[in-house]
């Protein structure tokens, strides 16, 4: 484990303190098949992704219904762009903020992957909160159906789908960099080391987290309609079940997954330097 000197105030002066990183998480704990918390926390990540699904592709649908001139809406009514993408960073932010105790508040396979990557997470947590995360967007998007099926199908299930004028390339690049910004700021939200040292500086992690969705939906609705999250794109998918929202599904989990990979790269081993940090240990051994 690598250790920083911190500098901390103490009567009103700075003295240092060691701050020790947390040691890596074990890739496989078959100890955690045996506790209740671990259930709890895939259920969690299940109840809080069907209900992320829920309310957002139903203010997806709506919008839709608002300004279709066919029935009787027109450009001005309804939530807007602006509105979507509150919808999406809103819920994030409630969401993270009820489950980060329970389960790490993760609603998201792109999140899980990158912090299975910097060894945050088991690789048996990840699977089971994948599955869940995915299994909960299906059935959030079919209470969605079940609720708006004169509509559901007409506006396209808020299913994610490249938009007209844009290449597949710039589709993947998109949820790249859009799953980079979201995922970076989680590491960046939820870093021990910054807690420790900014501890005189109260930061609401979900924060952060839901203004990164929404300023990345901003700029990524008109390509893809921003997906940043595997199991959001698959969810709408299964239950929109149309042929486009499949030949475009690829994108919404190879971009999301480079994205977070990259992003985990960065913080751990540029950011937090865990390759030179683990280098200079293994020196100092020998």
């Amino acid at each position: 484990m690598a250790k920083d000197v911190e500098a901390v105030a103490e009567g009103g002066e700075f003295q240092a303190k060691d701050y020790t990183d947390p040691p890596p998480t074990p890739l496989f704990d078959a100890a955690e098949l045996t506790q209740w918390s671990f259930y709890r926390a895939v259920i969690a990540e299940f109840i809080a992704t069907l209900l992320f699904l829920y309310i957002t592709v139903l203010t997806v649908i709506g919008y839709s219904q608002q300004t279709d001139d066919q029935a009787g809406g027109n450009e001005c009514n309804g939530v807007g762009i602006l509105g979507i993408a509150w919808a999406f960073g809103g819920m994030i932010f409630i969401l993270v903020y009820c489950t980060a105790g329970i389960s790490g508040g993760h609603i998201n396979p792109a999140v899980t992957f990158g912090l299975f990557l910097a060894r945050k997470v088991s690789l048996l947590r990840a699977v089971f909160y994948m599955v869940a995360q995915c299994l909960g967007a299906i059935c959030g998007c079919g209470l969605v159906k079940a609720f708006q099926k004169s509509y559901y199908k007409r506006y396209g299930g808020g299913a994610n789908m490249l938009a007209d004028g844009y290449n597949k390339g710039v589709g993947l690049g998109a949820e790249i960099i859009g799953t980079f910004v979201l995922v970076y700021t989680v590491f960046s939200a939820t870093d021990p080391k910054r807690n420790a040292r900014d501890s005189h500086v109260p930061v609401l992690a979900p924060l952060p987290i839901g203004f990164a969705v929404f300023m990345v939906h901003l700029a990524t609705i008109p390509i893809t309609g921003t997906g940043i999250n595997p199991a959001r794109s698959f969810g709408a998918a299964v239950i929109y079940n149309q042929e486009k929202a499949w030949d475009d599904q690829w994108l919404f989990w190879v971009g999301p997954f480079i994205g977070a990979a990259i992003a985990a790269f960065y913080h751990q081993y540029i950011l937090r330097a865990a390759a030179i940090k683990a280098l200079g240990s293994f020196r100092s051994n020998a």
